[in-house]
């Protein structure tokens, strides 16, 4: 009876084994690139993003245009520089800094408003440019700058 469970047993040890030494399906390949990049997940229903690298963009985005209503509500205006808007809402010293990651930040400020853009230093099919303004919409475009013409791909209520 006891010999009947080893050859069971060697079969499952060995099965167990060779599972572990499989290797895992290569990422999807991006045509227009001719790269391997990894499918995306969507960080929260409606997320517009397209990869980890856009995510990442569009948040900063939203922390700035947040500490802008916060700023604006504050002092009746609108910050004229990033620096201002230090300390407004979750806005950091840190964040000043113009290169985030993947993406350069852009901004003009104006007592009754802004311009927010946000460029990939390498544009390609996971990296759209974004732009946004006081009205709480961001706009994205995969084939130029974005700018307020471009479609939009999320809008705020604050």
């Amino acid at each position: 009876m006891k010999l009947c469970f080893l050859p069971v047993l060697i079969l499952l040890i060995a099965t167990s084994i060779l599972a572990q030494q499989a290797e895992p399906a290569p990422p999807p390949v991006i045509p227009s690139q001719g790269t391997q990049a990894p499918a995306y997940t969507p960080k929260f229903k409606g997320d517009p993003a397209r990869s980890d690298s856009e995510a990442v963009a569009l948040a900063y985005m939203r922390v700035v245009m947040r500490a802008e209503v916060g700023f604006n509500k504050q002092y009746g205006h609108y910050a004229t520089s990033l620096s201002q808007l230090v300390h407004s809402g979750t806005f950091t010293q840190r964040m000043v800094n113009p290169e985030r990651g993947d993406y350069t930040v852009g901004y003009k400020g104006k007592k009754d408003g802004f311009a927010l853009t946000m460029t990939p230093k390498v544009p390609d099919a996971q990296r759209r440019s974004f732009y946004a303004e006081e009205d709480g919409k961001i706009h994205a475009d995969d084939t130029k700058t974005a700018d307020a013409n471009s479609p939009v791909v999320e809008t705020h209520h604050w």
